[in-house]
């Protein structure tokens, strides 16, 4: 989708949800068109209110299972839909969906779209945070949903050692589910862990992953490849190796969905945003 119609104006979305209950982000179609899907549920509480039907464009197609505090949509609907009494323009958009919205997702924010934006095409990084925990006793009750479970203890300064390697701009085929006509080659920014681990929560961990895109499955393989050499279960190198790599390697094991979050999501300037756009489309060349 590029620019809005003629008579539409272009509104940016800022959500949170649960995934837990959710089938992923995108709206299924087929014989799956019935299961619930964040983006199904916003369209259709979105078409209420809008009296017609819209079509989101999201910034990341979350997993079934990942959560988000900083996903951005757009959504392009008729101008003369603001200006009435009960929806003057579009922050008037949190305030209605907060009725009508279940409680496993929200619109925190809503306003119109600067010329050129695209939820999609206009980001220049998104930014995920994995938490997972690696004692016996497993997440506490209030936090099982958003904390992965790895069973076996693993040695910080190796997992961050692991994940060093791979920041940079490289083909990260080994780490993605194929997809045809898909490019794989991804500037992997930042790649850092941390302790967060309290009485309460021994032996607990935090990931923030950023990059200018993220393929299928990505960050939960990127996760999963190196708490595998963390633990010893790999050696040093594995990691690195699996750079020269082309197609998905069935060495890398795929970490829990409930430990991973979209955080945030970066654009440029408002005057940068069409040329964005632009550099975004264009498929990146294999990295030699």
């Amino acid at each position: 989708m590029s620019d809005p119609r003629p008579g539409d104006v272009r509104v940016r979305l800022d959500i949170a949800y649960d995934g837990t209950d959710f089938h992923g982000w995108a709206r299924q179609k087929g014989p799956q068109s019935g299961l619930r899907t964040v983006q199904g549920v916003l369209e259709e509480k979105l078409s209420l209110v809008f009296r017609t039907p819209v079509e989101l464009v999201v910034a990341g197609r979350t997993d079934v299972g990942v959560h988000a505090d900083g996903q951005v949509a757009h959504v392009d609907v008729p101008a003369e839909a603001f200006g009435q009494r009960s929806l003057q323009e579009p922050s008037d958009l949190v305030r209605r969906l907060s009725r009508m919205l279940p409680d496993d997702v929200r619109l925190h924010g809503a306003s119109a779209a600067a010329p050129g934006f695209d939820a999609r095409f206009s980001a220049l990084r998104r930014h995920y945070v994995y938490r997972v925990m690696t004692a016996l006793a497993g997440p506490l009750p209030l936090r099982v949903r958003d904390t992965a479970r790895w069973r076996h203890p693993v040695d910080l300064a190796t997992v961050q050692s692991a994940s060093d390697v791979l920041v940079g701009l490289h083909d990260f085929a080994a780490f993605c589910k194929y997809r045809e006509g898909s490019t794989t080659v991804r500037d992997l920014q930042e790649f850092t862990w941390r302790d967060v681990s309290t009485p309460a929560e021994p032996e607990t961990y935090e990931a923030t992953v950023v990059a200018d895109a993220f393929c299928w499955s990505m960050v939960r393989s990127l996760v999963g490849a190196v708490l595998t050499v963390g633990e010893g279960r790999r050696p040093a190198g594995f990691t690195e190796g699996l750079l020269d790599e082309r197609s998905r390697s069935s060495k890398v094991p795929v970490a829990p969905a409930c430990g991973l979050n979209l955080v945030a999501v970066d654009y440029p300037a408002d005057a940068d945003l069409a040329a964005r756009a632009e550099e975004t489309r264009v498929k990146r060349e294999p990295v030699q």
